[in-house]
């Protein structure tokens, strides 16, 4: 392949392969669950459409295609469960890819098919302070960036 067709061509391919490539930059706000006090910075110009409430408070926002989700959710934690029993009972995959457990927060990650899934969850307040997102694998190193910037986001106001 010519020299310059070759970066031309790789240059194209990553910008089809995800909604976060894309020449304009993403957008983003600060969303808030007002019952619990829940904060979290999301990219507007990708999760552009709302996709229903999650169990306890909160929202799931999707892409425009459907192809990706996240939810942003506030669960009791009525247990008073550590964030170790917490994830314990909720039965995650065995085959976890990342995980990363302290006496505050959870965060999980791996693969379901071609999906990657992503979930933190903060412990304040008698609640389990969540977002969870999933994303075709594809989209992967072009979305690390975005994930990370949720989740270093999650807060309680």
């Amino acid at each position: 392949m010519n020299p310059i067709i070759k970066p031309l061509a790789a240059l194209a391919f990553a910008a089809c392969s995800s909604a976060a490539a894309s020449a304009d930059p993403v957008r983003w706000t600060t969303y808030r669950i007002p019952e619990t006090g829940t904060s979290v910075e999301i990219p507007v110009s990708i999760f552009s459409d709302t996709a229903g409430r999650p169990d306890g408070h909160g929202q799931r926002f999707q892409t425009s295609d459907g192809r990706a989700n996240l939810t942003v959710q506030s669960a009791p934690n009525d247990a008073q469960d550590s964030p170790s029993r917490f994830l314990a009972k909720k039965n995650p995959p065995p085959n976890i890819q990342y995980k990363r457990v302290t006496s505050r927060f959870f965060a999980v990650s791996s693969y379901k098919g071609d999906y990657v899934w992503y979930n933190r969850c903060n412990f304040a307040g008698g609640y389990a302070h969540c977002v969870l997102i999933n994303y075709p694998r594809a989209w992967e190193r072009d979305w690390d960036g975005i994930v990370t910037r949720i989740s270093l986001s999650l807060n309680r106001s």
